[in-house]
């Protein structure tokens, strides 16, 4: 009897087993502020595009790993001429695109002249200018010819708006994207949800996850209720900071507190008549404090920054001294240019798009700018709005937005982009940068691109946006720290 007690015990212990082995899970809904305006990040701006597909759904040559690494990707290796300026790529054999499609160096010289086209709608442009020519050596091996070196390169191609899409499926990226990675599109429910698959036939290493949906949710209360409630598995971009002591007391969550990529910036755009004026732009930055924005929208969470540059990048240099808050000073600069102007007052737009950093840094810096005398008027816009006013039209004055791709100092350069800053030194500093590759020369420029910026008060450069995700405690390998803009699901899985 003793005996056929423990058989059955035994059975039953082996049986549990077997179901909790069975029914571990294999799906995954990730939480989302900001809803992507379309599926191509290589068309598109928006960082919650590549929040979606970047090394899930498209691949690029190179990608980030979590550490900020840079290593292969759908190249399998390169080789580098001795003058810096000749790249071959050996591509991985026996990789398919989602739809059976096989991938060559025909679809890698595709997408990077696409990319760089005179007609080229790509938000990174600049990343391509330098190549000269692009040629198909073999089905496996492509050949990337620069104007000039460029020790940046192969990080370039590790952007999301350098992956690799096929011809004849690039007129679907928008809506319904087909790449190599190890998920697959399955369905986009707009205004609530993302669905992708596990791809059966990924060239890679399989994932763990047979499905994965991103859900979007702009409300941070409505953010707070889904993951109590378990509607949410996780939510790295996390929109409510004030909640996060709540889930830290929790043992079925973990919390998680990284860096970002994100410089938050009032962004400024320079060719405003309003703002033309350096003494205008000196004005703004002084009247701003820093440290009551990151206490009132990130409950402390977040750097203060007087640069754009990231402060845990080697290079960085602390200019927060130069634009720290001194409202007299302010004052006394707004005035003297009002007189110059001949103008008694200045009213400025202030358009902010749905992130609750921008929403609620909106209100404290518009009562921080009334206290010395510059009123606003605030105008919340949808995602889609912001960016076909603000970033392609630049119809503002002001904006706040997190730049979350990794060291982009360079769009400094462009003076098309949205902050209209046009600058010969700095430009002639992206120029030699690009060119350089001993570590302390490239330093030195970096230095000095960072104090250019500073020097001119581009824009009011605010905090650097702490990473705060919220979990569920069984998931493991999700990125804590944000090297690029990406909720990488590769080596996510739920631990048994």
């Amino acid at each position: 009897m003793h005996l056929k007690s423990l058989f059955v015990a035994g059975l039953t212990a082996i049986s549990v087993a077997l179901s909790s082995t069975a029914m571990a899970k294999t799906t995954i809904t990730i939480g989302m502020q900001l809803e992507p305006p379309n599926l191509d990040p290589t068309s598109g701006a928006a960082a919650a595009i590549d929040e979606v597909v970047y090394a899930n759904v498209f691949e690029g040559l190179t990608r980030y790993q979590a550490d900020g690494s840079i290593v292969p990707a759908l190249a399998k290796s390169w080789d580098i001429s001795s003058d810096g300026l000749v790249y071959t790529f050996t591509l991985h054999s026996g990789v398919t695109f989602h739809d059976g499609s096989a991938f060559d160096a025909d679809d890698v010289k595709f997408s990077l002249d696409r990319a760089r086209a005179d007609d080229s709608t790509n938000a990174q442009k600049r990343l391509f200018t330098g190549i000269q020519s692009v040629e198909v050596i073999t089905p496996q091996t492509v050949r990337v010819t620069l104007t000039a070196p460029d020790g940046g390169f192969i990080t370039n191609l590790a952007w999301g708006d350098a992956v690799i899409l096929a011809p004849e499926s690039v007129d679907l990226a928008k809506t319904a994207p087909i790449g190599t990675g190890p998920f697959q599109f399955s369905k986009w429910m707009q205004g609530d949800r993302v669905e992708l698959v596990k791809n059966p036939n990924y060239w890679g290493n399989p994932v763990a996850l047979d499905r994965a949906v991103f859900k979007f949710i702009a409300d941070p209360t409505a953010a707070f209720a889904a993951m109590m409630a378990g509607d949410i598995d996780a939510f790295p971009g996390y929109p409510a900071p004030e909640t996060l002591p709540q889930f830290e007391a929790d043992p079925r969550f973990q919390v998680m507190v990284g860096s970002t990529e994100g410089e938050t910036i009032l962004s400024t755009n320079n060719k405003s008549e309003k703002l033309r004026d350096i003494r205008v732009r000196k004005a703004i930055a002084h009247a701003i404090n820093r440290q009551a924005i990151i206490e009132g929208v990130m409950f402390g969470y977040g750097t203060p920054i007087g640069t754009h540059f990231a402060p845990h990048h080697p290079d960085y240099v602390d200019l927060t001294d130069q634009s720290a808050y001194d409202p007299a000073q302010s004052r006394a600069l707004l005035k003297e240019a009002l007189k110059d102007a001949g103008a008694e007052n200045l009213t400025l737009s202030l358009k902010l798009p749905p992130p609750s950093y921008a929403r609620r840094g909106g209100e404290i810096i518009a009562a921080q700018l009334r206290e010395v005398g510059i009123s606003t008027v605030i105008e919340n816009l949808e995602w889609a709005q912001w960016l076909e006013q603000v970033f392609r039209g630049k119809d503002y004055d002001l904006t706040i937005v997190s730049h979350t791709e990794p060291m982009d100092i360079g769009i400094y350069a462009n003076p098309d982009y949205y902050f209209q800053y046009d600058s010969a030194e700095f430009q002639s500093l992206m120029d030699q940068l690009k060119i350089a590759s001993a570590p302390d020369q490239r330093s030195a420029l970096l230095a000095k691109a960072q104090r250019r910026i500073a020097d001119d008060y581009v824009n009011g450069f605010l905090f650097q946006l702490a990473r705060t995700g919220v979990a569920n405690a069984k998931i493991k390998g999700l990125w804590t720290n944000a090297p690029t803009q990406a909720n990488d699901l590769t080596a996510v899985r739920w631990a048994e």
